[in-house]
């Protein structure tokens, strides 16, 4: 089967659409589908076209951005090929372009469904608003042209205002969690680059540097946390420097973390390569998921966490506390309250409660990119 996915960012990009979109289209072709993933050239140096994984990816160069989101002459002008020569389209929303490909989609009879990550929330401003509507009425678009919508889970779908207009078109499959095998030498090496025996307790978070992610929300709980666990830090995986954007935010968080890293108490580090990311998991004790609105709809990084037997702390938004109250670990908090995410780390810590090594397994296994390949081609 041929199979097309449309999205604005993929790889190197990182965000949660980005790596769901990889990591099922590397899973389709292990499964033996040709699969292509048309996207956006969205910095200068990257290939035009290039293999990744066995899967195709074309980029389309960027006239100019608005926001987060991209103007694509040529995305448009080459999309009605593309789509005449596949079996499948796949459009990951947000995207401006969903609309458009969705129509040709049915024009061309293909099916086509739509991967609904989260509802749009844009920066204030005239030409974000206006950024805004236009998506929005791409949306709709897509919506009528479309055979199914995906999203994460019936929590969020049940909470989306956009998505309770097509309750009969939505369907729900888990997202894709996927990890490397721990290896004790990367482990040991990490922990010793990390200097992980000088902390004691580590809060892990691992996002992108970005307003929506919370970040000051941790931030303010910390001297709570670190009145009643003196050692503790946190260590804060993916990109925080430069990152599209969210320049201001940072910027405006800096001298305070700046801070807390003189003190002992944060570190960053950085987008880590795949084989450390189990031993980022292995050195933390919590995982603090603090986001504050819905454009975050889940959060893979808590399942990846819990596959290495670590509890969460997450926000109370639809979708978000999915994962803690669907199995059981960890604690949920008030949005944007940090004092209650305080006071759910401290007895999240307190706690020190093992996870039987059953149990992350078969959490790793419900959320395996391969099991959610299949489920999409069920749907198909």
């Amino acid at each position: 089967m041929k199979i097309l996915t449309a999205l604005t960012y993929y790889k190197p990009y990182v965000s949660g659409l980005t790596i769901y979109a990889a990591r099922v289209a590397e899973a389709w072709v292990r499964a033996g589908h040709e699969v292509t993933v048309l996207t956006s050239q969205h910095l200068k140096d990257l290939p035009r076209e290039v293999i990744l994984n066995g899967v195709r990816v074309v980029r389309e160069p960027v006239l100019l951005k608005v926001s987060k989101g991209t103007v694509m002459p040529k995305f448009w002008m080459d999309a009605s090929a593309y789509i005449k020569n596949t079996d499948v389209l796949i459009i990951h929303l947000p995207q401006l372009e969903s609309g458009f490909l969705a129509y040709l989609g049915r024009k061309y009879g293909k099916k086509v469904i739509l991967t609904y990550h989260c509802d749009l929330q844009m920066p204030s401003g005239a030409i974000n608003a206006l950024a805004n509507k236009g998506v929005l009425m791409m949306n709709d678009i897509a919506f009528r042209n479309c055979d199914a919508i995906v999203t994460n889970s019936q929590d969020y779908a049940d909470h989306s205002v956009i998505l309770s207009k097509v309750k009969d078109k939505v369907r729900i499959i888990q997202p894709p969690v996927e990890l490397e095998p721990l290896d004790e030498k990367n482990l040991s090496a990490f922990r010793c680059r990390v200097n992980r025996e000088h902390y004691d307790p580590v809060i892990g978070m691992a996002c992108r540097f970005a307003a929506d992610k919370g970040v000051e929300v941790l931030l303010n709980a910390m001297p709570k946390v670190i009145s009643e666990f003196p050692g503790a830090a946190v260590f804060f995986m993916g990109p925080y420097e430069n990152v599209l954007g969210e320049g201001a935010y940072y910027e405006r968080l800096k001298p305070r973390i700046d801070s807390m890293i003189s003190s002992g108490h944060w570190q960053f580090m950085g987008k880590l390569p795949d084989a450390e990311v189990p031993a980022f998991y292995n050195c933390i004790d919590v995982l603090a998921m603090p986001s504050l609105n819905r454009t975050d709809s889940f959060g893979l990084v808590q399942i990846e966490a819990m596959i290495n037997g670590k509890p969460v702390a997450a926000s109370d938004l639809p979708g978000i506390r999915v994962p803690v109250t669907r199995h059981g670990m960890g604690e949920i908090f008030p949005v944007g309250d940090s004092d209650a995410l305080a006071d759910a780390l401290v007895r999240i810590l307190r706690e020190k409660r093992k996870f039987p090594k059953e149990e992350c397994e078969a959490i790793c296994e419900m959320y395996s990119p391969d099991r959610v390949a299949a489920n999409y081609e069920k749907l198909f």
